[in-house]
């Protein structure tokens, strides 16, 4: 592995949203140390004729990107759609860096997002238990006396993250062992408690309803007992919810605060445990309302003692 650079390279995936793609270029190149970073932009192939004239502009649009310490353009000769893109692509850079920033085409980065992720990745170079870096979170108010600039939750984040090679290598995008996952009603269990939309997801992967590289990344970190480091102050902006986004469109309901960007240093809780204030919110944005059975209850109930404060 060759690493030739400190800073991590960002990885950007696009298709085919000019406006979308522009606006997200233009606000990293704000970041601090754009300058300082490589840039890889891989943009997908189109599917239908239809969709070659807004390919070729987002491709014009690349072409003509610069700001950063080196830009490196990777295009696609057909469609290979967003969850085949992201694994390969990300594993290509990873494989050369050992390390990576990811964004697509529709997350504005606050002007302080690329030193949030590099410190985090520095900070937590060696806690494999920390298996990724979130850039994104939702308008949680922070306590007063919570005294870092992030928390853990053990759940991943597609929206402008980071990982290390080490992590990455332990998905198996092919999830071998999802039918004995579905049979062991614990594991199944620890997997809908951090979120009940998650179990739904992966199995509609299977199913080949949706076309998910996160659904599985998110499964992969819930089987090595991951964490997630999230900011207390948002450094992500989507805004990709319209008729040509893969997996939004609508109303926005994940709408944040975000962070001015002045701050270029961190502080990052040494512990990996997760801080109950935050528990609670994230629980209640991915669960639905459901009335649960005294057994379920009292399992929540024990796992809470051993990742709560």
């Amino acid at each position: 592995m060759n690493a030739p650079h400190s800073l991590a390279p960002i990885v950007l995936f696009g298709y085919k949203r000019p406006a979308e793609i522009r606006q997200t270029l233009d606000a990293l190149r704000a970041n601090y140390l754009a300058s300082q970073s490589d840039l890889h932009v891989f943009i997908d192939g189109p599917k239908k004729p239809a969709d070659e004239p807004k390919v070729a502009a987002v491709r014009a649009i690349v072409d003509a990107a610069g700001g950063f310490r080196n830009v490196y353009r990777h295009y696609a000769s057909e469609n290979r759609g967003l969850a085949t893109s992201v694994i390969t692509g990300v594993s290509a850079v990873m494989a050369q860096y050992g390390k990576v920033i990811v964004l697509e085409d529709d997350l504005l980065t606050t002007p302080n997002f690329l030193d949030y992720m590099n410190a985090a990745l520095t900070h937590y170079e060696h806690e494999p238990q920390l298996f990724s870096i979130s850039g994104y979170t939702f308008p949680f108010t922070k306590p007063a006396n919570y005294p870092f600039d992030a928390y853990v939750f053990p759940r991943t984040s597609s929206w402008g993250w980071a990982t290390w090679a080490d992590r990455w290598a332990k998905a198996d995008w092919s999830v071998a062992d999802y039918d004995e996952f579905v049979a062991d009603k614990t594991r199944y269990r620890q997997f809908a408690y951090y979120g009940s939309d998650r179990p739904r997801m992966l199995r509609r992967w299977r199913t080949k309803e949706i076309d998910s590289w996160a659904i599985r990344w998110c499964y992969a970190q819930a089987k090595h007992q991951g964490v997630t480091l999230y900011p207390t102050v948002s450094k992500i902006r989507n805004i990709g919810f319209s008729l040509d986004s893969t997996n939004t469109s609508g109303y926005n309901r994940y709408e944040t605060l975000l962070d001015p960007g002045t701050g270029q240093t961190f502080t990052f809780p040494d512990s990996l445990i997760c801080a109950n204030h935050y528990v609670r919110g994230m629980r209640q944005r991915f669960s639905l309302p459901t009335r649960l059975t005294s057994r379920v209850l009292s399992d929540l109930t024990r796992m809470r003692r051993h990742l709560s404060f």
